[in-house]
């Protein structure tokens, strides 16, 4: 599968699947030991403005606010990673992170991404569940003219 498409890089695309994934998650493709690894940028919190497209697709409005966590670390070899992810967890930001960095080194078609585009594939089949479920329960409602 290649995660290259005409608006997003291969980086965006992992990038974007170690924010959405769990930390267990990360922790799996980290793997027993942790490299080493030096933090550039140590873990903070702080909150963005989420945009809604009224429909999906219409006029733009500021939803709210949400909380993210961002990091930045130096691999041994001199790569460095970032990553974002929603919430507080600053563990899972440094290990998205480490990620990041090691990701930029392998080939497309080493195991490391591989397991990546399993975990977007896994990530893509829970969404279109519950976008299933919540289909399941939509209401379409009609007005009965009478006497007309």
């Amino acid at each position: 599968m290649s995660a290259v498409t005409a608006d997003k890089t291969e980086r965006q695309h992992w990038m974007a699947v170690l924010a959405r994934a769990s930390r267990p998650d990360i922790a799996t493709l980290i793997g027993p030991s942790i490299p080493d690894h030096e933090v550039l940028k140590a873990p903070e919190t702080g909150t963005v403005m989420v945009e809604g497209r009224a429909g999906g697709a219409g006029r733009r409005f500021n939803l709210g606010e949400a909380t993210v966590t961002r990091c930045v670390v130096r691999l041994a070899d001199g790569m460095i990673g970032f990553s974002y992810a929603l919430g507080r967890d600053a563990g899972k930001a440094r290990l998205a992170a480490i990620l990041d960095a090691r990701l930029q080194r392998e080939e497309a078609t080493s195991p490391l991404r591989r397991a990546v585009d399993d975990l977007a594939a896994r990530q893509s089949a829970a969404r279109e569940l519950a976008s299933r479920k919540a289909a399941a329960t939509k209401v379409d409602f009609f007005t009965l003219v009478r006497g007309a």
